[in-house]
């Protein structure tokens, strides 16, 4: 991942509504759930939730994909595991101990 788009990623999730459709999107796994789901569950009027909606495709964090009348939104789990990578690249510098290490969780596979 590039600074650059690791930067809009970031800027993306540093709203708590775009934070929590992510985080809803993640554990939705790769079947993703339709705006309209999305909306209840979030309690977020439409068209907010699609300005909201909209930053994240645009930072690359969720693809949509048109189901005749719905449109389903899914986290893009590659671009989020990148950016996990990028933040955690040369984590304390390959200092000794295991202070700043990487929790053993492995990357979402989805």
């Amino acid at each position: 991942m590039e600074t650059n788009d690791a930067i809009a990623a970031l800027t993306a999730l540093g709203h708590a509504t775009r934070l929590a459709a992510f985080r809803l999107l993640v554990e939705a796994g790769p079947d993703g759930r339709v705006a309209g789901d999305i909306g209840e569950a979030l309690g977020v009027p439409g068209a907010t939730l699609s300005f909201h909606l909209k930053e994240l495709v645009l930072a690359g964090l969720v693809v949509s994909e048109s189901q005749g009348r719905y449109v389903c939104y899914r986290a893009n789990f590659q671009a989020m595991n990148g950016l996990i990578q990028y933040l955690t690249h040369n984590c304390c510098a390959g200092s000794p101990g295991a202070a700043c290490a990487p929790a053993n969780a492995p990357a979402c596979a989805c």
